[in-house]
């Protein structure tokens, strides 16, 4: 099981695109969005400038480093909120975390069996993945990069971690879960709904 997703929504999806690029080596994998009815992917190597003379509305931007895959969405907060966390699972760990799910009665919406959103019910959701060629060569890369830490700011950071922990059956420690290997820690003056992103930390 580990965390190789996560999925933010913000007011500022530009800047906050620029920073993983700029600041932290990230690749542009695509923008993904609409001009006037249509739906269409720009791949890296066309500027912003263009874009809007286009008339692109943006939908998602999709960016990757070794073992990390982060997706920016436009929406109402300019510090990026945590809609989803991507989970990598092995076949017994994917049909034991959703009959957790069945037994809290817990909303959950498959994707034609590519992959499944479980609601946590506590204000996010977390993305199941069973195994795939193309998750396992991304799993591989985490000698260039790697999630180790994530940390949300939320209005009740043990109710958040206390969701998380118990779904996927794994103990809490003062509000933080270690998932595979990388650490989700939530701490106090967040709102309520969606958690903030606070920090990450890479290795």
């Amino acid at each position: 099981m580990r965390i190789f997703h996560y999925h933010l929504v913000t007011s500022r999806p530009r800047a906050v695109e620029a920073r993983y690029v700029g600041k932290l080596g990230f690749d542009l994998v695509a923008r993904y969005g609409r001009i006037g009815e249509e739906t269409t992917t720009f791949e890296p190597g066309t500027a912003w400038e263009e874009l809007d003379r286009l008339g692109f509305k943006l939908r998602l931007t999709e960016l990757e480093r070794g073992a990390v895959n982060i997706v920016v969405q436009p929406g109402q907060w300019r510090v990026p909120r945590v809609d989803h966390l991507g989970l990598a699972l092995d076949d017994d760990e994917l049909e034991w975390t959703l009959a957790r799910a069945a037994a809290r009665e817990l909303h959950v919406q498959e994707h034609g069996g590519r992959r499944t959103f479980v609601a946590t019910g506590a204000g996010y959701r977390l993305e199941l993945h069973p195994p795939r060629d193309w998750l396992d060569e991304l799993l591989a890369a985490t000698d260039e990069l790697a999630l180790l830490e994530l940390q949300l700011r939320a209005d009740d950071p043990r109710a958040k971690a206390d969701a998380l922990a118990d779904l996927l059956g794994i103990e809490t420690a003062y509000g933080a879960i270690d998932v595979g290997g990388t650490v989700v820690r939530f701490v106090d003056g967040g709102p309520q709904g969606r958690p903030e992103l606070l920090a990450e930390q890479f290795g």
